[in-house]
């Protein structure tokens, strides 16, 4: 296997033009580094240009401005098939009177390889993605999740560079999507290649990224490790698309070095700050359900509007003057819990509070 390729895009867009000649910025003026060997996932909802910045890396469209480096080398004016990136799509795109071991294949024999070293190259891969004994079967005789490994497989005999992946495991059922997300990890680990990952689905680049590229509407919001985006996130919306949230409004009242005094309603809080807000400014309090907690003290009486079951966790939404907030609590056997309609108290860690 090739050594793997880093990517640097540099200052990126793309705009469409659409009716009434009406431009539209796909990608506005973005730029990431990907380093070689990385597992990085372009995350965020329909339309937020992660799949054209996709696109304009493998080639299938023009950038109207900014370049795109791959290894060091500009790649802008290369045609799809001089760069040396493969992609494996979210429709798998098999041939399906090909079998496996053809579909597999195809593109060495388009290179006009010689046999021995294309089957070499083939019965390799197809034991890293788990397909031996299947070779002769055509794909309409295999499941969707075997589908997906030969779109793996064919785009990995290639040796790219880099690894690109439209939303490639939309298409299977929420379990087998668990299995299949765990199988490309683990594959793209033990051969250490550069991949670039497209996915609206959060939990999907939480469990695959070394880092996560978050974007809306053509910018880029935050670049981080899963950690650090679900954490610490930049702005409302990166909090609101990675997981639950709440947001509570509050006022700077002091700072302290990295503590900051926010009044939240009736009370002055003492909490971790390291941003740039000064006294007398308006800010907004992240809290993940999960770091909410709920008994008989605490900061703050609420009252209980919801208390649901879930089996591993109890969810609750509560009211806080004016506000609805939502509670997890996990494991809740054992544990005192509120019915509907019943007065009770939260609090949290102030290491579990970002301010934005």
């Amino acid at each position: 296997m090739k050594i793997s390729k880093g990517v640097n895009i540099k200052n990126l867009s793309k705009i469409y033009v659409g009716a009434n000649n009406q431009e539209f910025k796909a990608v506005d003026n973005i730029s990431v580094d990907i380093k070689a060997g990385e597992f990085v996932t372009l995350l965020g909802p329909s339309g937020c240009g992660k799949t054209t910045t996709l696109r304009m890396v493998a080639g299938f469209e023009v950038p109207n401005s900014g370049e795109i480096y791959l290894g060091g080398d500009k790649i802008n004016e290369l045609t799809p098939d001089k760069r040396d990136t493969a992609m494996v799509f979210q429709s798998y795109a098999l041939f399906p009177h090909y079998n496996i071991y053809d579909n597999i294949a195809y593109g060495l024999k388009l290179k006009k390889m010689n046999k021995d070293e294309i089957r070499e190259k083939v019965n390799n891969i197809i034991e890293l993605v788990g397909l031996k004994g299947m070779e002769n079967r055509n794909p309409n005789q295999i499941s969707g999740g075997q589908q997906q490994r030969v779109a793996l497989a064919r785009a990995l005999v290639m040796e790219p560079g880099v690894l690109l992946f439209d939303e490639p495991l939309s298409n299977l059922d929420a379990k087998l999507r668990v299995y299949m997300r765990t199988e490309v990890r683990k594959i793209q680990k033990k051969i250490g290649i550069t991949a670039i990952y497209v996915t609206h689905d959060q939990s999907e680049a939480m469990s695959l990224s070394d880092r996560i590229i978050i974007m809306n509407k053509g910018i880029i919001e935050q670049v981080g490790t899963p950690k650090e985006v679900y954490y610490t996130p930049a702005s409302e919306f990166v909090a609101d698309f990675i997981g639950a949230a709440n947001f509570i409004s509050g006022t700077i009242l002091e700072r302290n070095g990295d503590e900051a005094v926010v009044q939240v309603y009736d009370k002055k809080l003492l909490l971790n700050y390291s941003g740039d807000k000064k006294a007398g400014e308006a800010c907004k309090l992240v809290i993940r359900p999960e770091a909410v907690e709920i008994g008989k003290e605490g900061i703050f009486e609420v009252d209980v509007l919801l208390s649901t079951f879930m089996g591993s966790y109890q969810d609750y939404v509560i009211k806080l003057y004016d506000m609805e907030l939502k509670i997890q609590l996990n494991n809740p056997q054992g544990q005192h819990i509120f019915s509907e309609g019943e007065k009770a108290y939260m609090g949290f860690k102030k290491e579990n509070v970002h301010i934005l």
